[in-house]
Parts: structure tokens; sequence; C-alpha cells
């Protein structure tokens, strides 16, 4: 088989994940995986989100954490340790966020309105990941009040995937309260 006739069985490039994308616009080769994690977090969030009723955003089901939840931690977790890498310290707003985040806000908010929260964190990332030089990915990082040691890599990395794991939970909760929802009528 030739190379042009493998390519045309292959799936579109949007339609593959995005870590066999290839390269992402601007990013250095070794950030490249965690752009992928991010990039494939923002799809599946969308994607899982998609026609979630807002009224049920707060609601937990068997014992997992509601959806509204996984959100905000999934923005706050990148933001807070993208913030990290940078090597600054969180600011009050990011602890204050930090501490709210399974609660249910005083004003109502939408579905629709935390997927953007969740964009918005993600495309500040993978901006972020453009301007870090690989030079520094071993340098040390100092991660919350206990100033536990890590790296510019080690904290990048950790936001990606720490994203991803929530995205699971995301799934799950999101289809479980669904389902609960249809069979209570």
């Amino acid at each position: 088989m030739t190379l042009e006739q493998t390519a045309l069985q292959q799936p579109a490039v949007q339609q593959m994940a995005p870590w066999l994308r290839g390269a992402v616009d601007g990013v250095p080769a070794l950030l490249v995986p965690v752009a992928h994690a991010l990039q494939q977090t923002q799809e599946e969030v969308a994607e899982f989100t998609a026609g979630f009723p807002d009224a049920s955003l707060w609601t937990g089901v068997a014992g997992l954490a509601p959806v509204g939840f996984h959100l905000r931690h999934i923005a706050g977790v990148i933001d807070r340790l993208f913030t990290y890498a940078r090597g600054e310290a969180l600011s009050d707003e990011q602890r204050h966020a930090q501490r709210n985040e399974g609660v249910a806000p005083a004003e109502a908010i939408t579905t629709r309105e935390l997927v953007t929260l969740v964009d918005n964190v993600i495309d500040r990332a993978i901006d972020q990941l453009r301007s870090t030089d690989p030079a520094t990915l071993t340098d040390v990082r100092l991660i919350g009040s206990k100033h536990i040691p890590s790296t510019v890599f080690g904290s990048l990395f950790h936001g990606a995937e720490h994203a991803q794991r929530h995205v699971g939970q995301l799934l799950v909760t999101s289809r479980a309260v669904i389902e609960r929802s249809k069979q209570q009528g």
C-alpha cells in the first residue's frame, strides 16, 4: 500500500485524537503532549456537557461530585498549576475560587458559562506553553502553601493530566445525572 492510499484511509485530522494531530502551532516540541492533553480536555468537556441541563449543574449522584464542581475544578487546577509553573504564588482570588469550586454560586450560572471558563483557561494555558522556554523545564517550582518542590514541566504536565482525570469523572457524573433524571420522569 502506498503512503497516498494509507492517507486516504485515515480519518480527517480534526476527527483524530489531539495526540495524533501532530505539532501545535508555536508550542515547543517537548510541550506538545501537554497541549494535546489540554486540547482533548477542551473537546471532551464540550462533548460531555452538550445539552446538559443548567438546573442539574450542582446535582450530585451516587456520592459523585456535581458537574459544576468538575468544570470549575478543571479550569482552576490548570490555572493554579500554570501559575506555579510561571514561578508565581496564587492570588487571593485563586485561593478563594479553589475553596469554593464545589459550592453552587449565589447567582445562577449556566453550563455554557462554565464551559466557556474552561475554554478561556485552556486557551491561556496553551499560549503560556508557546512562551515557555524548554530550557526552563527542569527549573524548580514550589507548589502550594507547603512549598513542595516540583519543576516547570511537572507543574505543566500535572495541570493537564489532572484536568483529564476530572474530564473522566465529568463524563460519568453527567451521564448518571441525565439517566437518573430520565428514570424519574
